[in-house]
């Protein structure tokens, strides 16, 4: 189950979808695609799903559902291969540079060139014939850059994919909260949890309205997953080990819960490694054991911290 080449299957009809999808192809001088999801293009609900789901490398389901407490539509996002769809793939962990540019990275791509410390733990590399990665990012990245991450992955340049969108486009933010499920096994790795042990995973929250900025759009896709996003993981083993990590799990387990993002961000000069990494993860987190059939719901929603930071009066 390569999952690079699963999300290459996705992309196989992008030029002939462009026009619906409102994005652009741009064909780089050594042979990658650059595709503008929002950058200078309009992007949208369809450009943002698909984002997603090449995110996820196709090993999830993405949708849009209707709103249930007044808040936006929610993103809504299941898989039945939590490790290798969100953590191998979508977690946002390489930070890709070049003259001038600089963006967040995710999708499989990550998993071709494995130089995170977290393929270590996850035990998984893979060898690609074509890579596909995600950029958050309110510019578009050069040849230099795309000859860069070829390079990385093992691949040719013609044979890479790079789509890119900025967190306040709507694609862009679509994509970004399209991640509570991610966030919630992240959370639990860093808590040492042992993330062989899940073998599903739900996951659900608000969808803001596009900001006016990165910056803002930033505050507002945490705020959705900190204080709105719901993560359900289905696992394996013992009920006590449950209940001792799940309370360490939600966004409420970290001193700086409480307030919007944009607020706790400005409060450390928007160090971004100042704030407590605890923070990072869905207001509320429920785990049932597959083996005991017991579920336990930890943390809380926070309505009027999401409305606050979407702008809704």
């Amino acid at each position: 189950m390569n999952l690079n080449h699963r999300a290459a299957a996705l992309c196989r009809t992008l030029a002939d979808d462009a026009e619906l999808l409102r994005v652009e192809l741009h064909l780089q001088d050594s042979g990658a695609m650059v595709v503008d999801c929002g950058v200078k293009t309009v992007g949208g609900f369809d450009a943002g799903l698909l984002l997603a789901r090449l995110c996820l490398a196709d090993l999830a389901t993405v949708c849009l559902t209707p709103s249930v407490n007044g808040l936006g539509p929610v993103v809504q996002v299941q898989t039945d291969h939590p490790l290798l769809a969100c953590m191998a793939s979508q977690y946002a962990g390489w930070e890709v540079k070049g003259e001038k540019f600089f963006a967040m990275g995710s999708g499989p791509m990550r998993a071709a060139a494995a130089r995170e410390p977290l393929f270590e733990d996850l035990k998984y590399r893979e060898s690609a014939s074509h890579c596909i990665g995600v950029l958050e990012s309110g510019k578009l990245p050069n040849d230099e850059v795309c000859r860069d991450v070829a390079a990385k992955c093992r691949v040719e340049p013609s044979a890479l994919t790079l789509l890119v969108a900025p967190t306040r486009s709507m694609a862009g933010t679509l994509q970004v909260v399209a991640r509570s499920v991610e966030t919630a096994l992240h959370k639990l790795h860093e808590l040492k949890f042992d993330l062989h042990r899940v073998v599903s995973g739900w996951g659900s929250a608000p969808l803001p309205p596009p900001a006016k900025d990165d910056m803002a759009a930033i505050g507002r896709t945490n705020d959705a997953i900190l204080y709105g996003g719901h993560a359900v993981l289905y696992v394996r083993g013992d009920d006590e080990s449950l209940r001792e990590i799940g309370a360490r799990t939600p966004s409420s387990a970290s001193k700086d819960y409480g307030r919007p993002f944009a607020e706790i961000f400005a409060s450390y000069n928007h160090d971004f490694y100042q704030i407590d990494p605890h923070l990072f993860s869905p207001a509320v987190v429920t785990l049932v054991n597959l083996d005991t059939g017991n579920s336990f719901r930890f943390g809380k929603f926070d309505d009027a911290v999401v409305a606050k930071s979407f702008g809704i009066a």
